[in-house]
């Protein structure tokens, strides 16, 4: 369970890059990630059933990304899909073909060092207590976290930024 939980609980965000059979704890680490780049020949499944097991440690992951219902057809039939349908139900963002899988990826990578980095790692804590809280417990969250944010070096730095017409500082570090 380490490994699943590092990536997911990761602080910065975590971009996967995906080819070829994703299985067992390939599909689990796959959930793990925060943006996730498919090239198109990839076949992913939850297929432990079909190995009289069952996919327990990965479970919270692939719940978390696919939801309840999708995550449920998919481990009790053990069946294998193709990227299109990986798409379709959000265990990817982006399908490529594969000679075009490393550009995608590093196109999501460089995107990522012009948002704020402790805003990056704000937004993935705030995410992570979607999952675990209330709506109203969520909700009554928000305007706390904002004014945290808010009186920050790194918004401070990205308001001037952005009335002075500039790129905030942070932008091109990564």
């Amino acid at each position: 369970p380490g490994l699943f939980a590092a990536f997911a609980d990761f602080p910065k965000p975590v971009v996967g890059r995906v080819h070829g059979n994703v299985l067992g704890g390939g599909m689990g680490l796959t959930c793990t990630c925060d943006i996730v780049v498919a090239s198109g020949d990839a076949r992913f499944g939850l297929t432990e059933v079909r190995l009289g097991i069952l996919p327990a440690i990965i479970s919270p992951y692939v719940i978390r990304r696919l939801g309840d219902a999708r995550a449920r057809e998919l481990m009790l039939t053990g069946e294998r899909f193709d990227a299109a349908t990986a798409l379709a139900v959000k265990l990817v963002h982006h399908v490529v073909p594969a000679a075009g899988l490393d550009a995608k990826v590093e196109e999501r990578v460089k995107a990522l060092p012009d948002g704020a980095p402790a805003a990056q790692t704000r937004i993935k804590m705030l995410l992570e207590l979607w999952g675990e809280v209330g709506w109203e417990e969520y909700r009554s969250a928000l305007p706390r976290t904002l004014a945290e944010v808010r009186s920050g070096e790194e918004a401070r730095e990205g308001l001037t930024a952005f009335f002075e017409k500039r790129k905030p500082g942070w932008q091109g570090r990564g």
